[in-house]
């Protein structure tokens, strides 16, 4: 399920209109991106959780082209 799923799946068990559906929606995502962004944890009880998990840098390798980037 992608964003426009969800949004038309608002629409049609809810009775929301394409712009209601879509505006609840972008305001869900953007107070979670808001809460990831300030460093809180996101849990939906019984579906999933979403952290940012800081870590050291590493190099690695691009496979097309062999170049070594960090």
């Amino acid at each position: 399920m992608n964003k426009i799923d969800l949004i038309q799946t608002l629409c049609t068990t809810n009775g929301l209109t394409k712009v209601e559906a879509s505006k609840i929606v972008s305001i869900f995502f953007e107070q979670m991106a808001g809460a990831l962004e300030k460093g809180d944890r996101v849990e939906i009880r019984g579906l999933c959780s979403f952290y940012v998990k800081d870590y050291e840098g590493y190099t690695g390798r691009n496979p097309k082209t062999g170049e070594t980037v960090e």
